[in-house]
């Protein structure tokens, strides 16, 4: 009887394993769906409140859990190194600017832990960037070096390519001295790409 009991325990992982192994395999990133395994729920327990917020700013929902993928991996009380705070990373400064233009008077920096308002500040944040660079042909990338690096560098770096309103995305990606930023923006849209074709 043990002996049958091994078997089958030792059957039926091999299976699970079998099947883990084909599913990374199909993947688009299997890296990825590795990680998203070992973290559990926490990859997609935002999925609800990001569509919610998405659709409030008027944003793409697969765009806005990119940057949050990219920004703190779903982990809602993570602190950043300039003392960003919460799943989107916003720091003091902007959210202090949502704060005055939303009125919330009550609002503290501690409250960028809560991931409603981590949302609603980050998002707002984003869509004003992409509502400034909507005449550009790739919007999103304009707005992701903004939200990575500030307006003033993104302001720097169209000047540097001298070719003022006329400056298209890959002209920007090209004056970017910030390899951090270049990658930032690239692994977002990935990440957009794959979110888009691959629902949970």
């Amino acid at each position: 009887m043990w002996r049958f009991l091994q078997g089958l325990v030792l059957t039926l992982l091999f299976a699970a394993a079998t099947a883990a192994g084909i599913a990374l395999w199909r993947s688009p990133d299997p890296l990825f769906t590795a990680q998203q395994w070992a973290a559990g729920p926490r990859y997609w327990q935002y999925d609800a409140l990001i569509a919610d917020r998405a659709a409030r700013q008027g944003l793409d929902p697969h765009l806005l859990k990119a940057v949050i993928w990219r920004e703190s991996a779903f982990v809602a009380d993570k602190i950043g190194t300039s003392g960003e705070r919460g799943l989107m990373q916003v720091g003091e400064a902007a959210a202090s600017d949502w704060a005055r233009a939303e009125r919330v008077e009550t609002f503290v920096p501690t409250d960028l832990f809560d991931p409603r308002t981590n949302l609603a500040v980050g998002g707002w944040y984003l869509a004003r960037a992409l509502e400034r660079w909507k005449e550009r042909d790739r919007p999103e990338v304009f707005a992701l070096a903004e939200y990575n690096a500030g307006r003033s560098r993104v302001d720097r770096w169209i000047a540097e390519t001298r070719l003022a309103e006329k400056a298209n995305a890959d002209d920007l990606i090209g004056a970017i001295d910030f390899p951090s930023t270049r990658r930032y923006i690239e692994d977002i849209l990935a990440r957009r790409a794959i979110f888009a074709r691959t629902p949970r």
